[in-house]
């Protein structure tokens, strides 16, 4: 029901508010219950389907902690080569009101699909939806019963301007994330572990990476950030059948390649692999993708520690760290014939341990550790090189835990060392590698997972970007900032503070420059009060560019909005 309330007598008009958003409550049965209204913490759902059935945009839907067990999927399998689902969250939210479904605050819900037993392909959650927001859920045993399919996925996302965040995703036989189609995706601060294909028909361990984007022409603006893939049969990060451009940034890749927790290779191996259309000149777009990896860290992978793949153009590598890799970089491109050649750019980089890189030829790689004269790079520039202790929890805010693992030693001649790319940096001059010395946080990655903005004083400014589905996610292009800003809000919708927008700066700009976009100390009332008396209860969505009026009783309360994006998914 749309609300609407007149003017107080001062001889003006007010725009109709947004109906009020309501908080619904999802809990493990037998405590749960699809026949509870689920409304009250006290009489809650039993099943995120039902909750979908219910969610309005705007809506939040708390999971309780407990295990979610699933023991089939929302069709049947018609063949062995079909595919079903846990999950389907096909209903839209929108820009300036997403869906929630969260996480109940200090509580782990558990979606368990090892019970779905079916004999054909498995997407654990199936998000067709757009403008959604999935946080602090744990996702695990999505199966492949057969032999006769690649792989199944954990979450397999086709909608646009969803918001992916502090999920757990692990012991999938397959892959863990995967952006399928869609554009303005953002997956935030996730960790996708110990998957493993057993069951497929090219091979076991050929297609569980941890997080995968392969979306198609014109699907823009996908975003991985802040996430971590370890013990993935496949590779960590995956962009091969991509025809739009993805960035993978802040983020950590180890021990991929093998049958988890053992040392026995299975799977492909790379850290970060970029595009390469299956290295077939014939799958080649008209316009290749230019993707971006930057501020990362891979070590102890199989294969490559960050992989060209076969690309036809030179993919973005800047500010990454490589460690006992093999290789460290693999710069092997494809041209239009077949022929292998050398691709990428590659600045502030970091490569350390057995091979450095392959397939250089005429590379376009200066300032890097490997190419600065008179650089000499050893363990000893490392605050500690142990390749243990990198999956510790996670801080307070889902943001990577703070190690002093591949971090520069003080006195490292690799501080300082970098060339200006239009990112923040602290002294002189950026850092080599992934992160930054007397940065706030790991290579400017705040709490929340906010990038960096433009910094004062020699220390990188952090902005909002965990806001609860109101941050804005933007790519600069060549050598730009990313940009990120709009409102925190509590999971209940309760509070809203405002947040601060970075500016990214393209190729050859100037520094990035910080700008306030929101009000502060936006209120909205608890979801189960009601009624008008023109002091609305709204939940503020800040929207990008847009102007958002709401009636305070006799005046106006102006408000810049900005917008969350969201990814999109693609299949092989």
């Amino acid at each position: 029901m749309r609300i609407r309330c007149r003017s107080l007598g001062v001889g003006a008009w007010l725009l109709p508010a947004a109906a009020q958003a309501v908080t619904l409550y999802v809990a493990p049965a037998p405590t749960g219950s699809d026949a509870n209204a689920g409304t009250s913490a006290a009489a809650p759902l039993a099943s995120m389907a039902k909750a979908q059935e219910l969610a309005k945009a705007g809506d939040t839907v708390l999971f309780r902690g407990g295990t979610y067990a699933f023991t089939q999927g929302t069709t049947a399998c018609k063949s062995g080569t079909d595919t079903v689902s846990g999950v389907v969250l096909d209903k839209d939210g929108s820009a300036a009101a997403p869906i929630d479904y969260f996480a109940y605050p200090g509580e782990t819900p558990i979606f368990d699909f090892d019970g779905i037993r079916d004999a054909c392909r498995i997407k654990g959650i199936l998000v067709s939806g757009s403008y959604l927001h999935l946080r602090g859920l744990e996702l695990k045993g999505v199966r492949q019963n057969n032999d006769l399919n690649h792989e199944s996925w954990g979450v397999w996302n086709q909608g646009s301007h969803n918001t992916f965040e502090a999920l757990n995703v692990h012991h999938i036989m397959g892959a863990g994330i995967f952006i399928q189609h869609g554009s303005d995706n953002l997956v935030l601060n996730c960790d996708s572990h110990h998957n493993f294909d057993e069951h497929t028909s090219n091979g076991p361990g050929e297609s569980a990476d941890g997080f995968g984007c392969h979306v198609a022409d014109g699907e823009t603006g996908n975003v991985i950030r802040g996430c971590r893939a370890w013990w993935d049969a496949d590779d960590g990060f995956d962009f091969i059948n991509a025809r739009a451009a993805c960035t993978v940034e802040y983020s950590w890749a180890w021990f991929n390649g093998y049958k988890p927790d053992t040392m026995e290779g299975i799977g492909n191996g790379n850290g970060f692999k970029g595009g390469g259309y299956g290295a077939d000149p014939a799958q080649f777009p008209p316009t290749p993708a230019q993707h971006s990896v930057r501020f990362c860290l891979a070590f102890a992978n199989k294969a490559a520690g960050f992989y060209a793949n076969h690309h036809p153009i030179s993919e973005l590598f800047y500010n990454n760290t490589s460690y006992a890799n093999h290789p460290d970089f693999n710069m092997l491109g494809m041209d239009a014939a077949g022929a292998d050649i050398t691709v990428g750019v590659y600045r502030n980089n970091i490569a350390l341990g057995g091979a450095l890189f392959s397939n250089r030829s005429a590379a376009d790689d200066a300032d890097n550790s490997w190419s600065i004269a008179g650089l000499m790079v050893s363990d000893a520039d490392f605050q500690s090189v142990a390749t243990t202790g990198m999956d510790a929890p996670r801080q307070a805010d889902g943001s990577l835990p703070l190690l002093p693992n591949f971090r520069l030693a003080a006195g490292s001649d690799l501080i300082d060392a970098g060339t200006d790319l239009k990112f923040p940096y602290a002294g002189k001059a950026p850092d080599l590698g992934a992160f930054e010395v007397g940065a706030s946080a790991p290579g400017g990655l705040a709490g929340g997972g906010g990038s960096s903005g433009a910094a004062t004083g020699g220390t990188v400014a952090t902005l909002g970007g965990a806001a609860n589905g109101g941050s804005t996610n933007g790519v600069g292009g060549d050598g730009g900032g990313v940009a990120t800003g709009g409102a925190v809000t509590t999971a209940g919708g309760a509070v809203a503070t405002g947040g601060v927008a970075g500016v990214g700066s393209g190729a050859g700009a100037g520094p990035m420059t910080l700008t306030p976009a929101g009000s502060s100390g936006d209120v909205s009332t608890p979801s189960e009060s009601s009624g008008c008396g023109c002091l609305f209860a709204t939940r503020r969505r800040p929207e990008r560019g847009e102007l958002v009026w709401s009636a305070l009783a006799f005046g106006w309360l102006v408000r810049r909005r900005g917008e969350a994006p969201r990814k999109a998914g693609k299949s092989r």
